[in-house]
């Protein structure tokens, strides 16, 4: 299992621009074969950072969803909404269990 989590700072002129190219990406996200989770907040304390968690089974499924359209889209507005570089780690994870 991979666990992605990727963090943005917009800038406050752009924030409303990021968000809905943000949320486009979620629900096909959630239909592809292999995503387990794919959730995207904002902040509670500052409406220019988004943060995306998101869980796949493997690489594979990882790759299916970065060939969306809708994560071309934002990938292509990115550079002129950000404040910041984005922060992306991937996590490999060997085993999950519910929280108990």
């Amino acid at each position: 299992m991979i666990v992605v989590r990727f963090k943005v700072r917009s800038k406050p002129s752009r924030a409303g621009d990021l968000r809905r190219a943000l949320e486009a990406v979620v629900a096909p996200s959630r239909l592809l074969e292999g995503v387990h989770s794919f959730d995207i907040a904002q902040d509670l304390t500052d409406p220019n950072v988004f943060i995306a968690t998101e869980v796949f089974a493997d690489r594979a499924a990882l790759a299916r969803q970065e060939e969306l359209a809708e994560v071309h889209r934002v990938l292509a507005i990115l550079p002129d909404c950000v404040a910041a570089p984005p922060e992306a780690t991937i996590y490999h994870v060997a085993s999950s269990a519910p929280w108990e």
